[in-house]
């Protein structure tokens, strides 16, 4: 997609997050002209100064596209551009139900300064129908028409955050469009970054893909977690029997238990399907209970270190706790949903004295917690419980130095030893 006189185009990003700053990153590496959008100003201000909050971005890499990558709080700079990437939040509210808040806020800014000739791409995930039913209408109140004056589609994102071997350059890329015209345009302007595009009729199955994806995940790790807990009842290694399947050459797809699912996606999406279905009388009992199956875990969590401090002849209260690992994957600094801060809560509600070491995670200020030194916190630990097993983990420390450990993510499989328990 370049411009009329064949000089690269001016693309628009609005949200500088996970999705959105790798997107500005690559279509300036692909010598565009960008320009990011944000409400908050401290995002705008790391990108002025060419410094990464995410970690898929080294900052060296967003420093050297400083003279094709600008930052603003103020929507009137995506009057100029040709297209405008929109990768805001889609959260849950409290009720579980989907917030549409951001998006909202982004269309209505972004049609005040919408014209004629300009593609709109929606990349947030989100249920069937939110770009033809809710993005639409309230771009129109420019006074535009989708499919006539602008271009619409849908792109959901597939990012995952810390992975390096599938790439936005390598993954493959759905889009649905409005129109075919507008199918059209979305793909010629992704094809500057992206090797592989998936053409599909309209935005709603490229929705419903999104949706899928994660919901496939979902359901296929409550299947484990439900496992898991079976096994710990039955005494049974649940790691050796995901083991012992895994052999299966066909037929088999290895999903592995842990404390809870945490990122934006995989805790969110089931619900934006569910709610979406209850529309149409049709509920999804299957992907409803895979939810709540995942939502428990913490829960089962918290009281297995309950009962391994028992059999160590100590109470929760009191007891000095070392949380290893925060965020909700290895690898990353992304505490979004993450299942360790609903462990961390509920220790403390159970006067546990909680402490945490996450090198990649320098504190948890609505928790009222900072990282500490590995040493640190197993020093006078009663327990050390693995939630998250980050790269360059010491294990064999790790065990050495703790009276318990608790792990939840299977990585002391190959350690034995009297003081170690397993999920």
């Amino acid at each position: 997609m370049t411009s009329p006189d064949g000089k690269p185009v001016r693309v628009g990003v609005v949200g500088l997050g996970y999705v959105g700053l790798p997107l500005a990153v690559a279509f300036a590496e692909a010598g565009h002209s960008v320009v990011g959008v944000d409400t908050d100003t401290r995002k705008v201000a790391a990108v002025a100064a060419g410094e990464s909050h995410i970690e898929d971005i080294p900052s060296e890499r967003l420093a050297a596209v400083g003279g094709l990558l600008t930052a603003s709080t103020d929507y009137n700079v995506l009057a100029d551009c040709d297209a405008v990437l929109i990768a805001v939040p889609t959260p849950l509210t409290a009720n579980r139900e989907p917030d549409l808040g951001p998006l909202i806020s982004s269309a209505r800014a972004l049609a005040r300064v919408l014209r004629e000739g300009q593609l709109v791409v929606l990349e947030s995930t989100t249920y069937p129908g939110t770009t033809r039913e809710q993005l639409v209408p309230l771009l129109e109140e420019s006074g535009l028409a989708a499919g006539r004056d602008f271009n619409v589609a849908f792109s959901p994102e597939r990012v995952d955050p810390g992975r390096t071997d599938h790439t936005l350059r390598t993954t493959p890329k759905i889009v649905g469009g409005l129109t075919l015209a507008c199918r059209d345009r979305a793909v010629t302007l992704y094809r500057h970054v992206c090797d592989e595009l998936v053409e599909v009729s309209s935005p709603e199955p490229a929705e419903l893909a999104k949706l899928l994806e994660n919901v496939f995940r979902s359901v296929n790790i409550a299947l484990v977690n439900e496992l898991a807990m079976l096994c710990d009842r039955m005494g049974i290694d649940v790691w050796e029997v995901i083991d012992a399947a895994s052999t299966k050459p066909y037929g088999f797809m290895r999903f592995d238990p842990g404390p809870g699912m945490g990122g934006h996606c995989l805790p969110v999406d089931p619900f934006y399907l569910s709610w979406k279905a209850r529309e149409y009388g049709q509920p999804t009992e299957f992907v409803e209970l895979a939810g709540e199956v995942n939502q428990r875990m913490p829960e089962f969590c918290v009281a297995r270190i309950a009962r391994a401090l028992n059999d160590h002849s100590k109470p929760v209260r009191g007891s000095r706790i070392a949380v290893l690992g925060v965020s909700y994957k290895a690898g990353v600094g992304d505490v979004r949903e993450s299942p360790a801060l609903r462990i961390i809560r509920m220790l403390d509600e159970q006067g546990a004295v909680v402490s945490y070491h996450d090198d990649y995670v320098p504190e948890l200020p609505d928790l009222g917690y900072a990282n500490e030194p590995l040493a640190e916190v197993l020093d006078g630990a009663d327990a050390a419980v693995i939630v998250t097993a980050h790269p360059g983990l010491d294990l064999e420390r790790i065990v050495a130095a703790a009276p318990l450990v608790v792990d939840f993510r299977g990585v002391t499989r190959d350690i034995e030893a009297p003081n170690l328990v397993r999920l």
